[in-house]
């Protein structure tokens, strides 16, 4: 479980989160979704140790996300893949247990790009693969850490749209098998509600939760979810919430 009570983080005169209150079980899949500046990479960064909190407390399972990191416990993947250049998709994934000093297991980091739709790549390196390639590298990586949490921030912000969809069915299914607890930051209204159990659209100045909707979608999920009535009310729902919030903001 991700606790996360009164946490506030500023930066000089700034308040980036103010007084944020979550809490996050083992195993669920939370998406936030909110505009550009809401705070809401912040926030992902507060629970993963990554920006101390003014103010509040932040635990996983009972720990700090620093003893949760340094166990390998804690997985993050960015927009940028941080790939290492000069090493294949294998070596690459099998990279983080090695720096987390776990055995590394060559066979299932080929068995998780295989998963990831990269069977026929593992021998590949970086500069050989397209971006949405590389992104399923960092998936693969992070999974095969082991990590309980998984902390995604904007990952397929720079994919297009196809693609991005293609990733959401394929992490969808890895999550479901592997039921990992996943915390999911994204500017896509479409793609937040696609991947998740629970959205909590956040809104700025400061940066705080302003609602949080619980996602009724049938599992598991694919490409045909994207064209049902229900996909398409519930991402009108959230959207209504991130105008209307907006619309507050620059008028309060």
């Amino acid at each position: 479980m991700i606790e996360v009570d009164g946490v506030t983080v500023a930066f000089e005169d700034v308040i980036a989160v103010s007084d944020v209150d979550l809490r996050i079980e083992t195993g669920e899949f939370v998406t936030i979704v909110g505009p550009s500046g809401c705070g809401k990479t912040t926030l992902l960064r507060a629970i993963g140790g990554l920006e101390e909190p003014t103010a509040g407390d932040v635990r996983i399972d009972g720990e700090s996300p620093a003893a949760a990191q340094s166990t390998g416990r804690l997985g993050f993947v960015f927009q940028s893949h941080t790939l290492l250049p000069w090493k294949s998709a294998t070596e690459n994934v099998t990279f983080l247990r090695e720096m987390a000093n776990k055995e590394p297991r060559r066979e299932q980091a080929r068995a998780l790009l295989k998963t990831v739709g990269l069977g026929g790549f593992e021998d590949t390196r970086p500069s050989e693969l397209s971006g949405g390639m590389n992104q399923r590298v960092s998936i693969a990586r992070a999974i095969h850490l082991g990590a309980d949490v998984l902390l995604m921030d904007e990952p397929f912000g720079e994919l297009d749209e196809i693609t991005r969809d293609e990733l959401g069915v394929s992490l969808r299914e890895i999550w479901r098998r592997e039921r990992k607890t996943v915390v999911f930051v994204t500017h896509s209204v479409p793609e937040a509600v696609f991947l998740a159990d629970r959205c909590l659209v956040m809104r700025g100045e400061p940066g705080q939760i302003e609602r949080v909707f619980e996602i009724d979608l049938p599992a598991p999920r694919d490409e045909t979810v994207l064209e049902s009535r229900a996909f398409h009310e519930q991402v009108a729902a959230v959207r209504r919430t991130l105008h209307e919030s907006y619309t507050v903001g620059r008028t309060g």
